[in-house]
């Protein structure tokens, strides 16, 4: 078997190919850069092995150009776990490491199918659909962020202020916060000037809360005179406005991206559009796995299992060392699967019945509901609760 070993780096990648039949190397070990001229100088050193296997290591953004290249090229792709190759080159006994001789170890892992994946232009393109996702993760994590820095100011300056809605964050909320930011400055301002406030070309639901009201509840605030706090409060509101905006418009293209695949995951009650989108695109192209417990695996929601002689451990935490945006988004699920499918919610009563903890009993569910995702995209039918009884 020939197989193509390239070892990728920020400005420059080094490749071979390697005949492991005989361990000969047909094409030394040589260097490319990682632009247009290289590409076509790998492509013309590779191009006599076309049938050939290409291996390389999943590290990060900076060999996507190239994998998009080869695969525009036909030429098979499969991408490799690094800890595979370290495993690999420290059961050889080799403390060296440089380029050349991980392009040739690349290739010897390609010898065995357990140890890489094969990717192709469909999940490939499954990247910019995984890249939104994730962004959409940051995104939200930054809000979190900031939305308890500005709640930690406005106890400083207006520990009143959340009492006054019913919601936080709506349109007259973010305004007054924006404009006055604080209760000293709102009960020094003009009456007239924060009815404007008020003013908002909107259909939604009118609040109660006066100006008048909230300025009398401003003048009798306990909260400090800061104009630090003040002017952070202002500048945060403004940040949480431009990333709500950004999640929608982000939110917007998954939706897009979502219509395009149709995928019969999101007709499980309780995943929506996102994270049906989210474990899809983690998960690239499901027909690489050929069980559920190896979707299982790749998210890191099996538990650990510790035996030794007579002893085995009963109570074990899961291993946790697969995909880490993949494990929250199945976790965030669980929930609202459990609400809305009798089924999954009969499951984890079952487990809590027999005296699993919350949490162990959400492994469960997300286990469960991991084997359904599987049996769904494979044979690419719709849900059907009757069929999970």
């Amino acid at each position: 078997m020939i197989t193509i070993g390239i070892d990728i780096g920020k400005f420059n990648h080094c490749a071979c190919v390697l005949d492991n039949r005989t361990g000969e190397l047909l094409v030394e070990p040589f260097f490319f850069e990682n632009n247009k001229e290289g590409f076509y100088q790998c492509h013309q050193a590779i191009s006599p092995y076309k049938n050939a296997l290409i291996g390389l290591e999943d590290t990060g953004h900076y060999g996507d150009n190239l994998v998009f290249f080869l695969l525009n090229h036909d030429f098979k792709v499969a991408l490799i776990n690094p800890i595979t190759t370290e495993y690999k080159r420290k059961s050889k006994l080799k403390s060296a490491k440089n380029d050349r001789k991980d392009s040739i170890l690349i290739a010897q892992v390609l010898l065995n199918k357990d140890e890489y994946r094969n990717i192709d232009l469909k999940t490939y393109h499954l990247r910019d659909l995984k890249k939104l996702t994730r962004h959409h993760h940051d995104l939200k994590e930054d809000l979190n962020v900031y939305k308890n820095r500005l709640q930690k100011e406005i106890d400083l300056v207006f520990p009143e202020f959340n009492s006054l809605f019913i919601s936080k964050y709506g349109i007259v909320y973010n305004q007054i916060l924006k404009q006055f930011g604080s209760a000293n400055v709102i009960a020094n301002t003009d009456i007239r000037t924060l009815r404007k406030a008020f003013t908002v070309a909107s259909q939604g639901k009118r609040i109660s809360l006066t100006p008048e009201h909230l300025k009398l509840v401003a003048n009798n605030s306990v909260g400090e005179d800061s104009i630090t706090s003040t002017i952070q409060i202002k500048h945060l509101i403004v940040l949480i406005e431009t990333l709500e905006e950004q999640v929608k418009e982000v939110d917007k293209k998954i939706e897009e991206l979502s219509t395009n695949l149709n995928s019969p995951i999101t007709s499980i009650p309780g995943i929506g559009i996102f994270s049906g989108m989210s474990i899809l695109s983690e998960y690239g192209d499901i027909d690489r796995f050929d069980s559920p417990a190896k979707m299982v695996s790749y998210a890191g929601v099996d538990p650990y299992v510790f035996q030794s002689g007579d002893f085995e451990a009963s109570k074990t935490a899961i291993t946790k060392k697969g995909n880490p945006y993949l494990r929250k988004t199945l976790y965030q699920i669980a929930l609202p699967v459990i609400r809305f499918n009798p089924v999954f919610q009969e499951y984890y009563t079952l487990k809590r019945s027999q005296g699993k903890s919350h949490r162990c009993a959400l492994g469960h569910v997300v286990r469960k509901l991991i084997r359904v995702i599987f049996h769904l995209v494979s044979n690419d039918i719709e849900f059907d609760v009757a069929k999970l009884v």
